[in-house]
């Protein structure tokens, strides 16, 4: 049965099934080698260092408020909707968005192997249409989307999301998408050593929701994991930024930068939940062990 501990003799060592050992290697792979920036460059069509390392300090500005904005909405759905199960949009009302916004992105909606992937493409067909004017709204909008679908994936894998700290866990997400830097909130680059950094902070934030029946966004509990996780977040958004710079992109480009951008959010979230749910199996530590076995393996420092 999922998430049941198994009878292990004191003192023996645990060893991972062959089943479990290869879950593990493959999200290792993924979450110790981002793959953002290939994911970026392929939809815009130019590599990410040809359109630009860095953005002009205004636009880092702007995608360091829309992350902040962003992470504080994500973290009032996670904690007020996401344990209840989501209900589909109607097949008709994608149809009419679909309509609307082009036979491309119809197709695109055709494709798609989730409507909340279909609904990021639209998002970001917004955004490339637009440009950086709408990333304060564009972004908060395919972030809840990317969350709906993380969550999805964390009830895959066992996760109860009806408490709080497995709730906080999908946001926790958002923080593994990129490479951390001296000038973030969040240096660390490792897949442990980030939610390491995080443990604090999301701790004091699951205790402050387990004790209200109503949330206040203000709480310095919920603000503090926020811009923990928005700093980091910010990295992704800033590439993605990028790519959807490029002059030719449109409205289509965006929507295929987003689609990017969301199957690497949900590539990440399978992975964190399927090393929680052999943690809660085989226990943490022995976990780790064969994580960093793994990660040694593939040659990462």
């Amino acid at each position: 049965m999922a998430g049941e501990v198994l009878p292990v003799p004191a003192g023996a060592p645990i060893s991972l099934s062959d089943e479990d050992l290869a879950a593990l290697r493959r999200a290792v792979g993924v979450l110790e080698k981002p793959t953002l920036a290939t994911r970026l460059s392929n939809a815009a069509g130019a590599p990410l260092d040809m359109i630009g390392r860095s953005l002009p300090a205004p636009v880092t500005d702007v995608v360091a408020r829309s992350a902040e904005g962003a992470m504080r909405a994500a973290l009032r759905v996670a904690l007020a909707t996401l344990p209840d199960k989501d209900v589909a949009p109607a097949a008709s009302d994608l149809e009419t968005v679909a309509e609307r916004t082009g036979n491309r992105l119809s197709r695109l909606f055709q494709s798609a192997d989730s409507r909340h992937k279909a609904m990021a493409v639209l998002s970001g067909a917004v955004g490339g249409a637009f440009g950086l004017a709408t990333l304060a709204v564009e972004l908060p909008v395919s972030t809840t989307l990317m969350l709906r679908s993380i969550a999805e994936i964390a009830r895959e894998e066992g996760e109860d999301l009806s408490d709080p700290e497995n709730a906080l866990a999908c946001v926790q997400v958002f923080a593994l998408g990129g490479r951390g830097g001296t000038d973030t909130a969040l240096s660390e680059s490792g897949y442990f050593a980030v939610r390491a950094a995080l443990a604090k902070t999301m701790a004091e934030a699951a205790k402050y929701a387990a004790h209200r029946s109503v949330l206040d966004s203000s709480a310095p509990a919920l603000i503090r994991f926020a811009s923990q996780i928005a700093a980091r977040f910010g990295i992704v958004v800033s590439q993605k930024v990028a790519a959807q710079a490029v002059p030719v992109l449109g409205a289509f480009g965006g929507a295929a930068v987003n689609t990017a951008f969301m199957n690497h959010f949900q590539a990440m979230a399978r992975a964190h939940f399927t090393v929680r749910r052999l943690e809660r199996v085989y226990g943490a530590e022995p976990v780790r062990e064969a994580y960093t076995l793994e990660k040694e393996a593939l040659g990462i420092a």
